[in-house]
């Protein structure tokens, strides 16, 4: 093989090498970015249940003073 074939391989090889890489860089750093989302989801969620219980239950207590107010009136 002529050299320049050579040289010409190895600079293919470099070029993979280093787009593997980047590839193993950019999939770890969407890998960090993905757990992040996700830990943000589970804690927006769960703050979203915590909210959902204290409006039902300040329904419920409307609904009481609302039944309790009728039953006075009576």
């Amino acid at each position: 093989m002529p050299d320049t074939m050579l040289e010409n391989i190895e600079a293919k090889i470099d070029t993979l090498i280093s787009r593997c890489a980047a590839l193993e860089k950019e999939t770890a750093e969407l890998r960090a970015d993905k757990l992040a989302w996700q830990n943000e989801r589970a804690r927006l969620i769960e703050k979203n249940d915590k909210a959902r219980s204290r409006v039902e239950a300040m329904i419920k207590l409307l609904q009481n003073l609302s039944t309790e107010s009728e039953q006075r009136a009576s």
